[in-house]
């Protein structure tokens, strides 16, 4: 485990959990760098953070936030603006990013959603959210660096005696309502920051809810109890096989291609089974 204290940029720190994600991680000793669009908007976080402009859907503005990072935190989320915001936004945002970060290695964490494999329910078939984002943990794992992905259940719909971190994998709940698991933002921030520090999270995708309850201090523990993604692999351990890689779209297949040209391994992922040989 590195207990050093890491210096973090958190992309959507202006957001409903990105901005407990600054605070939580300067809570927990690390030195914070928040990519913020809109500069007015910074004065909601922290005097701690480091304040760098730049928009994820801008690649241009992104090169000034990475240098010197030990990790990123993406708490992406395109709000509403339908299929171009996933793509652009919860899809795009990542892609971009790590283009910026480059060969530089660092630790990231991702944060999706609980049903993102879902792809016949109403809500993707409106947005495509659920797609995009589940592209955007392709991207992730392909990089070949340590990550955590995280897919939180719905956001302050737990009751006042519901804290009691569950961690699932699988993505098996589909219902699209809060009877799929509920957690409380702040607990989905710790979770964030507390993987970038943990060897037990690394390749870890999970979804995260909260039960009846108090929260556990040793989340090391439960991250130890989930399997780990092969390391081949484009999709979750336990994920149902339902994205043919062959059947994606020209430009998500180049995206992912550019994203596995920055490790050292020269042949493509296998277009049937969406692990590399």
């Amino acid at each position: 485990m590195s207990t050093l204290p890491l210096t973090v940029l958190v992309v959507g720190a202006t957001g409903s959990i990105g901005r407990l994600v600054v605070e939580e991680a300067i809570q927990q000793g690390h030195a914070v760098r928040a990519l913020v669009r809109d500069p007015a908007r910074a004065c909601r976080l922290p005097a701690q953070a480091q304040i760098v402009i730049g928009d994820v859907t801008r690649p241009e503005t992104l090169s000034a936030a990475m240098d010197g990072i030990d990790a990123v935190v993406f708490t992406l989320g395109s709000d509403g603006a339908g299929k171009a915001g996933a793509e652009s936004v919860d899809y795009g945002g990542v892609r971009n990013v790590l283009r910026a970060l480059g060969r530089r290695q660092a630790r990231l964490a991702l944060m999706t959603s609980i049903g993102v494999t879902n792809r016949t329910g109403a809500y993707n078939r409106a947005t495509e959210a659920h797609d995009w984002k589940r592209r955007s943990e392709r991207l992730v794992r392909a990089t070949g660096l340590p990550y955590t992905i995280v897919r939180p259940g719905w956001f302050d719909c737990n009751g006042p005696d519901e804290h009691r971190l569950v961690l699932l994998q699988g993505d098996t709940r589909r219902a699209g309502a809060p009877s799929d698991g509920v957690i409380a933002r702040r607990q989905i921030a710790e979770m964030l920051v507390r993987s970038l520090t943990s060897d037990q999270a690394v390749r870890k995708t999970f979804e995260l809810v909260a039960a009846r309850g108090l929260a556990q201090d040793d989340v090391d523990s439960l991250f130890a109890a989930l399997d780990a993604d092969p390391s081949c692999a484009l999709d979750g351990v336990h994920d149902t096989a339902n994205m043919p890689l062959a059947e994606e779209p020209r430009r998500v297949r180049d995206d992912l291609d550019a994203v596995l040209a920055r490790q050292p391994i020269t042949s493509e992922p296998d277009r049937r089974t969406n692990r590399l040989p």
